[in-house]
Formats: C-alpha cells, structure tokens, sequence
C-alpha cells in the first residue's frame, strides 16, 4: 500500500493506484486522477458514469464490469469506450475512487 498526491490532497492508494479510502475521494481529485488516465476533462456523461459506478458499489460492494454497465442503460458500449479508453470499467472504476472492478485484468 502507497499513497498518491493530487495538488494538496494526499490519497492512499494500492499497488494499481486505485484509493483503498474512499472517504478521501472528492471531485478535484476525480479530475486530477482523469488528467492522469489521458482525460483533459470530465464532462457530464463521465460524471453520470462515475455517480452510476459509486451507488453500485456501494450497494454492491464492488464496481460494475463493462457488461454490467452497458447493460444498465446508463451508458453504450461505443460510447464507454469513447468516453474512458483504454479499459473503461477499469479507469471509471480508478477515477470514482473505488476498487478495480472483478474480472478487470
């Protein structure tokens, strides 16, 4: 286990770089995380995703696979891709501030 910093906050983190403390998560570091990952900003579809992801996995416990997510209607699968490249679930998933979503490799 590690830690991260985005500007003055100071998050821990796991040996992925996903937070392993929720409660640290906030929207700054959400965009700071997202400029990490290749976003320059996060627009309104990303946030319905991240807000999607959150109330899953807090009902839950883990956070939705791909299948799951274009399958909620919340999102397309094209537009998932577009929107988080590179391994979507994973990188929504790592921006929400939850963990590594089951079956991400």
């Amino acid at each position: 286990m590690g830690s991260k910093t985005y500007g003055t906050f100071v998050v821990e983190t796991n040996d992925e770089g996903f937070m392993t403390n929720f409660q640290q998560w906030n929207k700054d570091i959400a965009a700071a995380i997202a400029k990490q990952e290749g976003i320059a900003e996060l627009t309104a579809p990303h946030w319905k995703v991240i807000d999607y992801m959150q109330k899953e996995s807090a009902a839950k416990g883990s956070a939705p696979s791909i299948r799951a997510m274009t399958k909620s209607g919340v999102v397309g699968t094209k537009e998932f891709y577009d929107l988080f490249p590179g391994g979507p679930a994973k990188k929504a998933a790592k921006i929400a501030g939850l963990k590594k979503p089951v079956g991400c490799v």
